[in-house]
């Protein structure tokens, strides 16, 4: 098993060097007005380079000068003759020639088009640009570098990754009181995450896969490799203490653990496919790399965590129980009642027994209140205004917004179809003369009209910056007074460009909400529904997640758009949550808080099967699950965490959104209102109806066909032991 997985990752490795590099793509979803102009753009001017990559160069003239002194004019044209004919170049345009010089003469600026995308950009052409910019700082002129051409991919590692994974390996070892044990879930997530990672970066090209979706798909399988190899070594390790051989424990560890592994999994596979209902590409390609990873991390903590069992032998328990033990006999349920020393979960279950209403209203006031930012939730897709200040392109974006008004870094890119038209020059006319008397409208440009005389493209600056709300209202008014246009010209007018992109994008992920909602949840309830053999067990994991996703979302407004915190992990600019943020974390948090369920509850089932009282059956699986649950949590919170590092508002956004859920579905939803409505609940939590129980499959997670066969001599029993 070792050998097979060793040649799955060589071959997963040679695949990703053979294979060549992704581009990133353009955001886009099908049958949004901006994205359908888009596509009526690239099909009436198809020799167009919308598809090649473009630079800003930025000048400004020092302090009390102009940029059209004569100096300054000659710095200029030397510093565009050095790109004009480079390699990869298409066109490098005129400052003084194209008008792009502002109103006071301070500040210039000339677009490099190039005929490849950013990916493809050679080092020697992005060299190029930096030494033209080089060249005019030189002669006195600041000079920043927007657009495409110099961003590259986020890279998937750093300081902060470092960090996490860190924490990760202290909390492993503090758990589980054996470096081999520790090392073992390491390797194994590792393992797992490398084949994901790999399969990701060979198959960017064909499936159009971008950086984000490696990157999720390394934060996702290493924080679930990580946890799902500790529930499986945890519950080995509790099955040698009752006295099974290596074989029976592994067996059992599979057959029990490994089966809330499958569950637990494929709750959140069923959250990272269900993105695909969205209607967003990219999207659709997060949640699909999203879900071979947990598919990979699950597969491996089946096979490859029991087969290291056998590798590393009695090395992966802890120290006091390495030495051999005189066998006892002990009952085939093996689930104690609580006697002798209690460990803290013990003691913290007995706690909200004794008060389950106000701990249930404590947590639940207390996830309310973390979650009131939400009300105030405002998105939208970032630029390079949320970069850094010390990177040239924001401070290309500072110049441009400081030169020519905060509206010209987001243009809006108006798209008049006149092919049923009777008088295209008429049409084109009607639609600038109403574009210039829309409230708002800084500019209109000169109308680009294609070959046939079928198509116009206009371009309108907006007097207000691309992510405010005020150029949102001013994209709505402009397709509200083009409308009666269409009707008496025979035309179709379509607002875009990436600032009506965004805007649409975002409408559509709020509309999409509540049926994602719907699909996710419904099939999660029912795949819970399976597990438990209940009805108000998964119906109230539901409702947990609910507000642990609240009180995480109020944590990212509160960070992100207000700036609580912000300078502490490096965010310099607040600003609009990113519009694909909801729905992915709403995804992802889903299918991790019903982790936590299924293994939590999952032991308190196995005891209320074999005969415990409710309210002990909670006792019991915190006595056997809530230290784990706790380690796992803090695991995953850590991954997350080191990866806000980031230069990237995607990923830093998702760090924050998901550290935050985990740790308050773990230990405010899971370790507090979980046993506290169960204990309210009593036995009733566990009620269904004899007709749905009959349909239901029974697949024994909690293993109790295993205890049917187990051999009779074993070790101290549970009962003795605690």
């Amino acid at each position: 098993m070792i050998s097979l997985w060793v040649g799955v990752l060589v071959l997963a490795g040679a695949a990703v060097a053979l294979a060549p590099a992704g581009e990133e793509a353009e955001l886009s979803m099908p049958g949004i007005e901006s994205q359908k102009a888009f596509d009526l753009l690239d099909e009436r001017f198809p020799d167009g380079d919308s598809q090649g990559a473009e630079a800003h160069l930025v000048f400004q003239a020092s302090h009390g000068r102009k940029m059209t002194a004569t100096e300054n004019r000659a710095a200029v044209e030397e510093t565009l003759g050095v790109l004009e004919g480079g390699d990869q170049v298409a066109s490098v345009t005129d400052p003084f020639e194209t008008d792009a010089v502002s109103d006071d003469d301070t500040i210039a600026y000339s677009t490099v088009t190039y005929n490849v995308g950013a990916v493809d950009l050679t080092a020697p052409a992005k060299s190029a640009l930096e030494y033209a910019a080089d060249q005019a700082r030189d002669a006195g002129l600041t000079v920043e570098i927007g657009g495409s051409a110099l961003e590259s991919e986020v890279s998937p590692g750093g300081t902060t990754e470092i960090i996490g994974i860190a924490v990760a390996a202290v909390v492993l070892i503090i758990a589980l009181g054996s470096l081999v044990a520790a090392g073992l879930a390491l390797l194994t997530a590792f393992l797992g995450v490398a084949i994901a990672f790999f399969a990701v970066s060979a198959l960017a090209v064909p499936l159009g896969l971008t950086s984000t979706v490696g990157i999720l798909a390394l934060m996702l399988g290493l924080a679930v490799g990580i946890d799902y190899a500790l529930f499986i070594i945890s519950r080995y390790r509790d099955e040698r203490a009752r006295g099974s051989g290596p074989e029976e424990a592994a067996g059992r560890a599979v057959g029990t653990a490994g089966s809330a592994v499958v569950f637990a999994g494929a709750t959140v596979i069923i959250a990272l496919l269900g993105l695909g209902v969205v209607g967003v590409p990219e999207l659709t390609k997060i949640g699909m790399g999203g879900a071979g990873a947990v598919a990979l991390a699950v597969l491996v903590a089946l096979t490859l965590v029991p087969a290291l069992f056998g590798t590393f032998g009695r090395r992966v328990l802890p120290r006091a129980l390495r030495k051999p033990a005189e066998p006892q006999v002990r009952s085939p349920h093996p689930l104690p009642t609580a006697v002798g020393k209690q460990g803290l979960g013990t003691r913290w279950a007995r706690f909200v027994l004794r008060r389950p209403v106000p701990v249930l209203l404590v947590a639940g006031i207390g996830l309310g209140v973390v979650a009131l930012p939400v009300l105030s939730l405002e998105l939208g897709l970032p630029g390079d205004e949320s970069k850094s200040a010390q990177t040239t392109e924001r401070r290309a974006y500072d110049l441009l917004s400081d030169g020519f008004g905060p509206g010209f870094n987001g243009p809006l890119t108006v798209v008049v179809d006149m092919s049923k038209s009777e008088d295209s020059q008429a049409t084109t006319a009607q639609v600038v003369e109403t574009l210039r008397a829309v409230d708002g409208i800084a500019s209109v440009g000169n109308p680009v009209i294609s070959d046939n005389n079928d198509t116009a493209v206009l371009t309108a600056i907006p007097q207000t910056a691309p992510t405010s709300s005020e150029t949102k209202d001013l994209v709505q008014s402009i397709r509200g007074k083009v409308s009666g246009l269409e009707t008496a010209t025979g035309s179709v007018v379509l607002v875009t460009g990436t600032t009506a992109l965004n805007i649409d994008i975002s409408e559509a992920m709020s509309d999409a909400l509540i049926p994602y909602l719907a699909v996710v949840i419904g099939l999660a309830i029912l795949l819970l529904m399976v597990v438990f053999r209940s009805i108000l067990v998964p119906i109230k994991a539901a409702i947990g997640f609910l507000l642990s996703v609240g009180a995480a979302f109020g944590v990212v407004v509160a960070v992100f758009q207000w700036g609580w915190g912000a300078d502490l992990i490096g965010i310099e600019e607040t600003g609009p949550v990113m519009s694909l943020m909801p729905i992915l974390i709403i995804g992802i948090v889903f299918g991790l808080a019903m982790d936590y369920e299924v293994f939590l509850v999952s032991r308190m089932r196995e005891a209320y099967v074999h005969g415990t009282s409710p309210q002990e059956a909670i006792v019991a699986g915190f006595r056997h699950s809530g230290r784990v649950v706790a380690a796992a949590a803090i695991i995953m919170t850590s991954v997350f965490a080191g990866f806000i590092g980031l230069a990237s508002p995607t990923i830093q956004t998702m760090g924050v959104g998901l550290a935050a859920a985990v740790l308050f579905d773990a230990f405010v939803v899971r370790m507090a209102i979980v046993p506290a409505v169960l204990a309210l609940l009593g036995d009733r939590a566990w009620w269904m109806p004899r007709t749905l129980g009959r349909v239901l499959p029974n697949v024994d997670i909690e293993g109790e066909a295993l205890n049917t066969r187990a051999p009779v001599s074993v070790y101290a029993s549970d009962a003795a032991r605690n």
